[in-house]
């Protein structure tokens, strides 16, 4: 019964994963039909949104079925317990992709120029998640310390880009499109805080407390 316990776990592991990397990738792409105004693209990270729900169903399903039929303890039970909430961030994240790629298609932002520094924000980002799912993977504290402590470069990125647009705003010719510009950035912003809450449930799998 535990040689199969432990081969459901490792399963959850590799989904978890999985999950992040169709994260990095929704994250990695519609940044670069952002700049791009490239159509094939931003459809392709809303599929790839699709694929992200859909994991983070099977990945509920899972942890449902470890709970209800292996009735786990201590650590196990942290693992599931942890996975079950870390996966909606990691939705959610998948869901942003698709938002930014939505504005793409809607022809609201092709083809954006980098005056909010976007694409520094999507890199700390990116890099956020992955580390957050990493940590997660290998209940590593340290690094889910790092990705939480990383959360103030995203947050000061998006003052800096809330700053140039309120500066801004009455000078461009179009308003608009800084304002669509801003919210793509509060986007970045909202990844980072997801991969915080996925980083914190990584503690959480450890120590037994979401906080530091």
């Amino acid at each position: 019964m535990r040689t199969r316990f432990d081969k459901e776990l490792d399963h959850l592991h590799e989904a978890m994963e999985e999950i992040g990397q169709l994260c990095k990738e929704s994250i990695s792409e519609s940044t670069d039909t952002l700049f791009t105004g490239n159509y094939h693209e931003a459809e392709d990270t809303i599929n790839l949104h699709h694929r992200i729900h859909k994991a983070e169903s099977d990945i509920e399903e899972t942890c449902l079925r470890l709970l209800m039929e292996q009735q786990p303890v201590a650590t196990d039970l942290r693992i599931i317990s942890a996975s079950l909430k870390a996966v909606y961030d990691l939705e959610r994240i998948g869901e942003i992709g698709a938002d930014i790629a939505d504005l793409v298609l809607n022809e609201h932002l092709t083809v954006a120029n980098d005056m909010l520094n976007l694409k520094s924000m999507s890199q700390i980002a990116t890099g956020m998640v992955n580390d957050a799912v990493t940590a997660l993977a290998n209940q590593n504290v340290e690094l889910a310390k790092a990705v939480i402590d990383r959360d103030d470069q995203v947050d000061e990125g998006f003052d800096k880009a809330k700053a140039f647009l309120i500066n801004n705003f009455n000078k461009d010719g179009n308003p608009e499109y800084l304002i669509n510009l801003m919210m793509v950035a509060k986007y970045f912003e909202k990844i980072g805080d997801h991969a915080v809450n996925i980083a914190k449930w990584s503690l959480f799998v450890t120590t037994g407390k979401t906080g530091r």
